[in-house]
């Protein structure tokens, strides 16, 4: 007996470690159904690409804090000693605080204090050290712009693009999970649609099988109905497979807690109303394309690049000038009285340099120059596309619209037909090929309905993705 339990509790345990790494599916509630609005809200909150855009937030804003670096107040200290068979030949200690500025001016606290027997006699100093306090600045080239400065509002600009290039990330992956969904309605209305026609032909064979035993109904009758029947259920098997082969690519945008979910074979989509569905996507009354182009985050990744491209343009036209450093220190042995900095001690430095053929300078302005023509070029080309994008799709959001109401009234009088061609047959004055091909049209209308409808959900997707919104 109490092996038997061990058994038994071995077994359970098994069970239970198998379910725990089994992998999970989304059965959303006892209907087995998942809305599109659900199957939004696992696509925003979970996929990894939604964390991934997230991530490039982080990056634009490390991207800025290195750039601001580049203002940063530095110390800076040199400690240079050299003894040899008990001569001190030199002690030399140079410390300097450093403060720079925007416009290429930086300011500087020295002190130096140098010793020895075989110092360099410009370095000798008093020997409490020497004080000296300056600044120093480019007077032509790095002074409107120079490299920190450009560095800092590139990545100000660059900010505004991850920005932007995020919501087109977010737009683009909403768009084709949307498209996967409706892939999956499709394929689920149509298995609907052939498994309702077999039951009608299910229900067909049997009368017309027992007219036959009875002698109301000719031989040849039931095997017309028998390959109804069975071609209904090879429609059937297809649809079926088509279904799931939709649901496995509609769970490409299915994940929870980084792990990805499978939809059951059970589990069913529902239709989302226009009106919701617009409401949703944020969709609704988009005509004025204009102010679409004027917040498009792709125009706005462009404008951020150009506008970045144009800070590198004038840091590469700055280049052409010549190069004039100045620099100007006052020097005191005592630190305790500000006043004891005058123009009597002073430290001052000048260089200056200048290519004389500059080809290396006007080579790069040229490469800049052709950068910002090929982007702007780029963003003309996006502006007309996007604008071409709304207008399309808000055609054939109109058309649609018209298309489902005509296709309503077709697949309402296909299958008034259908019901008249039956009821003569009931009477014994229509066919079974009658009936079969009367059948066969409201099955193609059926189907095209189907159609229709996804194909108008889709292109108010269309719309959402071309104005690449972020709805999230």
């Amino acid at each position: 007996m109490i092996r038997e339990l061990k058994y038994l509790m071995v077994f359970i345990l098994f069970l239970l470690i198998q379910k725990s790494f089994s992998q999970p599916v989304v059965k959303e509630n006892s209907e087995n159904k998942l809305s599109f609005e659900e199957f939004l809200g696992y696509v925003k909150k979970h996929h990894p690409l939604i964390k991934q855009a997230q991530l490039t937030l982080g990056i634009g804003e490390a991207n800025a804090l290195k750039a601001r670096g580049g203002f940063d107040p530095k110390i800076e200290v040199d400690y240079d000693r050299k003894k040899f068979k008990n001569t001190e030949y030199y002690d030399q200690l140079n410390a300097t605080f450093k403060i720079p500025t925007w416009y290429g001016v930086e300011f500087k606290a020295n002190f130096e204090e140098n010793t020895g027997q075989f110092l360099n006699p410009n370095l000798s100093v008093p020997a409490g050290g020497l004080y000296s306090a300056g600044i120093s600045f480019s007077v032509a080239q790095g002074f409107l712009i120079n490299e920190r400065m450009a560095a800092l509002k590139k990545a100000r600009f660059f900010n505004k693009q991850v920005k932007a290039d995020r919501d087109l990330l977010v737009n683009n992956l909403i768009f084709e999970a949307s498209k996967a969904y409706f892939k999956w309605l499709k394929a689920s209305n149509e298995q609907l649609i052939y498994s309702n026609f077999l039951d009608n032909a299910r229900n067909r064979f049997k009368a017309v099988k027992r007219s036959v035993e009875v002698g109301d109904k000719a031989a040849i009758d039931s095997i017309e109905a028998k390959i109804t029947l069975q071609n209904r259920k090879l429609n059937l098997e297809a649809a079926t497979l088509k279904l799931r082969k939709a649901a496995l690519f509609a769970s490409n945008y299915l994940w929870l807690n980084e792990i990805p979910l499978e939809l059951e074979a059970g589990v069913q989509p529902v239709k989302p109303d226009i009106k919701s569905l617009e409401t949703l996507l944020l969709s609704s009354g988009i005509e004025d394309v204009s102010a679409v182009l004027d917040k498009h985050p792709k125009l706005l990744s462009y404008e951020a690049k150009i506008n970045s491209l144009e800070i590198d343009k004038k840091l590469k036209k700055n280049k052409l000038l010549p190069k004039i450093d100045l620099q100007y220190n006052f020097l005191t042995p005592e630190i305790d009285q500000f006043t004891a900095f005058n123009t009597a001690n002073y430290k001052a430095f000048a260089n200056f340099s200048f290519p004389i053929f500059l080809r290396k300078e006007r080579g790069d302005l040229r490469l800049a120059t052709l950068k910002l023509q090929d982007v702007n070029f780029e963003r003309t080309a996006a502006l007309l596309s996007i604008s071409n994008k709304v207008t399309g799709a808000n055609a054939a959001i109109a058309s649609l619209s018209k298309q489902n109401a005509i296709i309503s009234e077709v697949v309402k009088n296909y299958k008034t037909l259908v019901q008249a061609e039956e009821r003569k047959f009931d009477f014994g004055e229509s066919s079974l090929f009658l009936i079969n091909t009367r059948e066969q049209k409201l099955i193609d209308a059926q189907l095209k309905a189907n159609e229709l409808a996804v194909k108008q959900l889709t292109a108010l997707t269309k719309l959402f993705n071309a104005t690449g919104q972020a709805n999230f």
